[in-house]
C-alpha cells in the first residue's frame, strides 16, 4: 500500500489548476446568487430560504472537484433555481396563500402574559426555549410581555406592558422557576405550565385555564424591566 495514494492516488498538477478555476467560478456563482437574493439571504432563513440555499450548495460543491461534470450544467442549474426563487418571491407579493405556504405564519406565543399553549405545540419549541429567547432580550417574567411572537424566521419579538401596567406573572428563571410545596395567603401563584396567575390555597390545585396540576405552581413576581 502506497500512502501517498491516499493525498494525491492520480491527481495531477493540470487537474489542480483545473479545480481552482472550478472553485473561482463556482464561488463567484455563489456570491452572484446571494446577491440576488437580497439581505434576506444573509439573515436567519426561513424553511423556503433554507431549501434554497441547501439546493444551492448541492450544486455548487461536485462541480468544484468532480472532472466528468461539466460547469456549464452548473450554471444552467443555477440559474434556474435564480429564476424559481425570483418566481416564488414575485407569487408570495400576489398571493398571500403562497406566501404563508411557503414562508409560515408568525405565532403568538404570550398573550397578555399567559402562554398561548396550542400555538406553542405548532411552533416546535419547548417551553425552555421560549424562555431562553425571552431571558436574552432581559425579560424576568411573563407578566412583563403583552405580545410573544415567535416569527417565521425563528426569531422571538416582544412587546411588553408599561412599567406602570405590568402584573404578576410567571418567572422564567431558572432559580425562580421552581414548584412551591408550602401555600402563603394572600401571595400570588402562577402556573407552571400555562402561566396563569391565581391566589390558591394548596401546591396541588388544579390550573383553572389549562387544567393541569403535574408541573405545580411557581411564586409570581411583577418587577419591571430594567434596561
Amino acid at each position: 500500500m502506497n500512502w501517498l495514494d491516499i493525498f494525491f492516488y492520480d491527481t495531477t498538477g493540470a487537474f489542480l489548476a483545473e479545480i481552482a478555476v472550478r472553485v473561482v467560478i463556482m464561488f463567484t456563482m455563489i456570491i452572484l446568487f446571494l446577491r440576488f437574493t437580497g439581505k434576506r439571504g444573509v439573515r436567519q432563513l426561513s424553511i423556503f430560504e433554507l431549501t434554497i440555499i441547501l439546493s444551492l450548495g448541492s450544486i455548487a460543491g461536485d462541480p468544484m472537484f468532480t472532472k466528468e461534470l461539466p460547469l456549464i450544467q452548473a450554471v444552467w442549474i443555477m440559474s434556474l433555481i435564480i429564476s424559481l426563487y425570483r418566481l416564488c418571491t414575485w407569487l408570495m407579493m400576489k398571493c398571500q396563500v403562497f406566501e404563508d405556504f411557503l414562508e409560515g405564519k408568525p405565532l403568538y406565543i404570550v398573550e397578555d402574559g399567559v402562554l398561548v399553549l396550542d400555538k406553542i405545540k405548532k411552533g416546535g419549541m419547548s417551553q425552555d426555549e421560549f424562555f431562553a429567547e425571552m431571558r436574552y432580550q432581559g425579560i424576568e417574567h411573563l407578566g412583563q410581555v403583552r405580545v410573544g411572537l415567535l416569527e417565521t424566521d425563528g426569531n422571538f419579538s416582544v412587546l411588553l406592558f408599561e412599567k406602570n401596567k405590568v402584573r404578576y406573572g410567571l418567572p422564567i428563571f431558572p432559580r425562580y422557576y421552581q414548584s412551591v410545596s408550602q401555600i402563603e395567603t394572600g401571595r400570588a401563584y402562577a402556573c407552571m405550565y400555562c402561566g396563569q396567575v391565581a391566589t390558591i390555597s394548596s401546591s396541588k390545585e388544579t390550573c383553572s385555564r389549562c387544567n393541569n396540576n403535574d408541573m405545580g405552581w411557581a411564586q409570581a413576581i411583577n418587577s419591571t424591566v430594567i434596561r
